[in-house]
């Protein structure tokens, strides 16, 4: 089989296709996205069909990906197939039938590396809440939790000098997190400020408390928050804690990061595909949070 080279793709769409540099570089980066899931597979280009295609399409949709990005990406696969045909390194086009995703009435929402930036600005780090606050954004923003997984985090689920969080996730399931530097700033002075408060008692253990109530944070008060938290940054759209993990996903994987981690990360299994993202080495884990996620540092 003939050798497979992007930077041939690249110059390919550059010079033959009239791409920008920029342009040719994100239909490389799309086509990178589809290898990384290949690998995970076992697949090489002529043994990719339609049904792969398909799955890969799934496992995107099951992350949280938008379908406009999807299409997106879809898009610089099904180049990079005609491409392979053109060039004869493969004998037949699995992209021939292939069909994009529909656009929904409502897609989530994704917030840009600025509004996240503007979330945490808009917090007061002179209120009691402040730091509190700012731990929370991290942690769903650059560990990608669930609302309930956040509230429900206790000390002993935080391992500091590790950075790496226990998660407890939908049906008892738990996952290893790792935590972007920023993420452990925040939650060290969060740590400090809770010292400071007297829980209830059966709340001694919650990681996120309330000062006035004393107890672990409702999934209420933490949407509350994010709600208060976007009027004061200027976000006029709707966004909830739910954003954040979306925001997460998409960031992750607009940067490059495989998708499998991103799954694993995430806690999330398809009911799409049959493979079950499980046993992810941790230091794997770390490395493409620091490596693929904004801001990450």
């Amino acid at each position: 089989m003939p050798t497979i080279s992007l930077d041939n793709y690249k110059a390919h769409l550059m010079l033959e296709k009239g791409m920008a540099s920029n342009t040719a570089q994100a239909y490389i980066a799309d086509v990178e996205k589809l290898l990384s899931y290949m690998a995970d597979q076992g697949l090489q280009p002529h043994t990719v069909t339609l049904d792969h295609l398909h799955r890969f399409a799934y496992t995107l949709i099951d992350l949280g990906i938008s379908p406009v990005s999807v299409c997106r990406i879809l898009s610089g696969v099904r180049s990079w197939f005609h491409y392979l045909l053109a060039q004869g390194i493969i004998t037949a086009d699995p992209t021939e039938m292939l069909e994009m995703p529909r656009r929904p009435a409502h897609l989530p929402t994704v917030l840009t590396i600025a509004e996240v930036d503007a979330l945490e600005a808009a917090i007061d780090l002179s209120e009691p809440t402040g730091h509190r606050d700012r731990a929370i954004i991290e942690l769903l923003y650059s560990c990608g939790l669930r609302v309930s997984e956040l509230c429900n985090l206790t000390l002993a689920d935080v391992y500091i000098a590790d950075a790496f969080l226990n998660v407890i996730g939908k049906g008892a399931k738990q996952r290893f997190v790792p935590m972007s530097p920023r993420a452990v700033r925040e939650l060290q002075f969060w740590l400090d400020d809770r010292c400071h408060i007297t829980p209830k008692p059966g709340e001694d253990d919650y990681l996120f408390l309330s000062f006035r109530r004393r107890q672990h944070l409702s999934r209420i008060t933490v949407f509350h928050t994010i709600q208060v938290l976007a009027a004061r940054a200027g976000i006029t759209r709707p966004i909830s804690p739910h954003t954040l993990r979306h925001t997460f996903a998409t960031h992750l994987l607009e940067g490059g990061a495989n998708l499998r981690a991103i799954q694993a990360m995430l806690g999330h299994e398809s009911i799409r595909t049959t493979q079950l993202y499980t046993h992810i080495d941790r230091q794997f884990l770390r490395e493409q949070l620091q490596e693929h996620l904004p801001r990450a540092l």
